[in-house]
């Protein structure tokens, strides 16, 4: 994008750099008042989830989060996070090391706020449609599937939660960035529930470090972790994995990408090796 005309005029935008461009929606970073931030532009299908995860930021109001600075009818302008990603980090320190600084986040976005919650954050039980729809097809036929079973523990999960509130809902090695002020997540879902939901998407994370994600060890160092830092016992966050990793399956199932299908329910497989050892 060569101009700022795209922009709202107040936001004083300058120097756009378009730094991605994702099915939800295309990232510049900007100056925005002469200060360096960033722009989202999102992208009509995406626009429900995405001011969700507007409203999520909104309430946060910078505490653990990155800053939401303004809106628009399809833009978001925030803070910049930083440059360096959690991801980084494990390269370059180890993923137990990482394993812990996402647990420190993770304590510090869930703080209580004094602001209302917003109405918009999605309950967990709306979340996971899409696996309990494919174990009511997969039922239907009398197939006993790994999806039947994830939303069999779905269910009892969601109908006994614990210590529920706003959640990101999507936290991984990629949305833990590093930058002026300190470690703060980006890109929140936007969800509202038990705060063991919240840890379950780092067992699948990074994407394509089979080593890691499929490591029986790894999975119970993870487990104990998240375990002390949100004082739960360990099988309770190896079932929310699990059901996720199951929920995440069914999403790459309904896109017809059977590679990621395949990827994701291989860590679910060796999430649930851990879980009989509970």
């Amino acid at each position: 994008m060569s101009g700022n005309n795209a922009f709202p005029t107040e936001w004083q935008v300058e120097n756009i750099r378009l730094i991605a461009d994702t099915v939800v929606g295309t990232v510049y970073e900007v100056t925005a008042g002469g200060k360096l931030a960033v722009i989202k532009t999102l992208k009509p299908k995406a626009l429900e989830d995405s001011f969700r995860g507007a409203d999520f930021m909104e309430w946060r109001d910078g505490v653990g989060c990155v800053r939401l600075i303004a809106r628009s009818e399809d833009m978001l302008l925030m803070e910049h996070a930083g440059t360096i990603t959690l991801r980084d980090r494990l390269l370059s320190h180890g993923d137990e090391d990482a394993t812990r600084i996402a647990a420190e986040v993770l304590l510090s976005y869930h703080q209580s706020s004094q602001n209302a919650l917003p109405a918009s954050l999605l309950p967990l039980d709306r979340y996971f449609a899409s696996l309990f729809a494919r174990a009511k097809l997969d039922h239907q036929h009398g197939v006993e599937s790994v999806f039947v079973e994830g939303a069999r523990i779905a269910e009892t999960l969601i109908s006994d939660q614990k210590d529920i509130k706003p959640l990101h809902g999507d936290l991984h090695h990629e949305n833990i960035v590093l930058g002026p002020r300190g470690w703060l997540i980006i890109d929140p879902v936007g969800l509202i529930g038990d705060a063991a939901l919240d840890v379950a998407n780092m067992f699948s994370n990074p994407l394509d470090r089979f080593d890691l994600t499929r490591d029986g060890s790894r999975i119970e160092f993870m487990a104990e972790v998240f375990s002390q830092t949100l004082k739960r016992d360990v099988r309770t966050i190896l079932s929310y994995a699990f059901a996720y990793g199951c929920l995440s399956a069914a999403w790459h199932e309904e896109d017809g990408n059977a590679e990621e299908r395949d990827n994701e329910l291989a860590v679910v497989a060796a999430i649930e090796a851990i879980l009989t050892q509970c």
